[in-house]
């Protein structure tokens, strides 16, 4: 399936639309191989939609990488965080 273009989502929009009345129409007029074909339709460009929504989510959300910042840096006081002859390795830390 070829990927819509985000700037192409109001165009996708208007089609949706066109469909969604074309539909009413063809129920209306008793078109009935019609109206299979635009519900096809309006099936695909749901989907289109819902590509590019979905897309447009996931690269305006934030991943949190559990990088320390400046604040958490600077409070710390200078005291020694463990080495050589701190018991970490009869501990099992090393």
């Amino acid at each position: 399936m070829l990927r819509p273009e985000p700037d192409q989502r109001g165009r996708l929009v208007e089609i949706r639309d066109n469909l969604v009345a074309r539909i009413t129409e063809a129920e209306r007029e008793g078109w009935l191989g019609e109206l299979e074909g635009l519900e096809v339709s309006l099936s695909g460009a749901q989907d289109k939609i819902a590509q590019l929504d979905a897309e447009l989510a996931r690269r305006s959300t934030t991943v949190d990488l559990g990088i320390p910042t400046f604040r958490d840096i600077a409070g710390r006081d200078g005291t020694h965080l463990g080495g050589p002859g701190d018991g970490a390795e009869r501990r099992g830390r090393c």
